[in-house]
């Protein structure tokens, strides 16, 4: 979608709902200065270790539930 700078200020709210489903380009005098586009999807920093541990069948729960037990494992 293009639209012009103007109609982006006067429609700020409208094309921040838009964004979500497609790339908007704001001109200004009929040349590009910016594009608006949506976020990338969240991804888990477990996503980044996939490889490089070595049991890749392990989850983000997993590791959670395994660094707790460690952290407060008892003493006697």
């Amino acid at each position: 979608m293009q639209i012009t700078a103007t109609e982006f200020k006067t429609n700020f709210g409208k094309y921040l709902n838009l964004v979500n489903r497609e790339e908007i380009h704001i001109t200004k005098n009929g040349i590009d200065i910016a594009v608006l586009s949506p976020p990338k999807p969240n991804h888990s920093w477990v996503d980044d270790l996939i490889g490089v541990i070595p049991n890749a069948s392990i989850n983000e729960k997993q590791i959670k539930a395994e660094r707790l037990t460690g952290k407060y494992e008892s003493i006697d």
